[in-house]
């Protein structure tokens, strides 16, 4: 099986090594990685460029970053595609070894993991932590939203049903997800490992004025794929967020650990030449 990672960069020399490192490593060799970039100026194409590994680069004025990802869907040709964020890395040298293991075992049209958020500037720190959990439709009615970075899809799926809506600026992913999973109910394999981690700080996430646009967005993507969500749902999404900080609060060695960076489990990112070397990264189970 072939495996498409799509990335989406726009000036993201800073950060993008650390992407481009951990899929140049995995051991799971059957694998495109497509850059579609909008116009960078910062070293990002010339970085891309550097790598043998990647598959295509398409540089040109985009819509946004969904508009983005269905360029890559459309370039892709893999049976399985997964989206890998410019700053975002794949936790282990065999992560998409193991995603397409439980494709095949599982016979599945998707399947999703967990994700750790880590400090920007020093990714050996813990941010959140998001333990996605088994998978009942359910528990899109009490907020639930898997992790849009670990999400692995057959290309077939977005062939059927259609790829991300960019009308949205910020909640195409959770329209995607709703769409795919609670209306066209398609086959999913929950993976009770670590997928990805990210440096926190996404569009999302940036201040009180954006989470409200995103909930807004929110309620509208019900509305698009047709759903009617409880009156609670999308008062109940953000909140499961504070659980994510809890877990890294309360110290959650017992159910995840990263490893120290300099030792034996991070990046080290070199700011002088830009160029992030990987050590060690050990997917964790549990």
């Amino acid at each position: 099986m072939k495996v498409t990672i799509i990335t989406a960069t726009f000036n993201s020399a800073k950060t993008l090594a650390l992407n481009l490192n951990s899929v140049a490593r995995q051991s799971y060799k059957n694998i495109e990685h497509i850059i579609i970039d909008n116009c960078s100026n910062d070293g990002t194409l010339e970085l891309a460029n550097s790598y043998a590994h990647i598959f295509r680069i398409i540089s040109e004025k985009d819509k946004g970053i969904y508009d983005a990802m269905n360029k890559g869907i459309a370039n892709a040709t893999g049976d399985i595609i997964g989206i890998l964020n410019s700053d975002d890395y794949l936790a282990s040298e065999n992560t998409i070894a193991n995603i397409v293991s439980e494709f095949k075992s599982t016979n599945a049209q998707a399947t999703y993991g967990n994700l750790i958020y880590v400090d920007n500037k020093h990714p050996e720190k813990i941010k959140r932590v998001w333990i996605s959990g088994g998978y009942d439709p359910k528990l899109f009615y009490s907020g639930w939203m898997l992790p849009h970075p670990t999400f692995y899809v057959k290309r077939e799926v977005y062939q059927q049903y259609g790829v991300y809506n960019d009308s949205f600026k910020y909640a195409a992913d959770y329209e995607m997800i709703l769409r795919l999973l609670l209306k066209h109910k398609i086959n999913i394999a929950p993976m009770r490992e670590v997928i990805v981690y990210m440096l926190a700080g996404g569009a999302g996430n940036k201040d009180l004025g954006t989470r409200i646009k995103v909930n807004l967005e929110d309620r509208r993507a019900w509305q698009t794929v047709g759903l009617t969500p409880k009156w609670y749902t999308l008062h109940f999404k953000p909140l499961r967020k504070l659980w994510q900080y809890m877990l890294h609060l309360l110290s959650v060695k017992w159910l995840v650990h990263i490893p120290p960076a300099h030792e034996n489990g991070s990046f080290i990112y070199d700011h002088s030449n830009q160029e992030a070397k990987l050590i060690d990264i050990n997917s964790e189970k549990f």
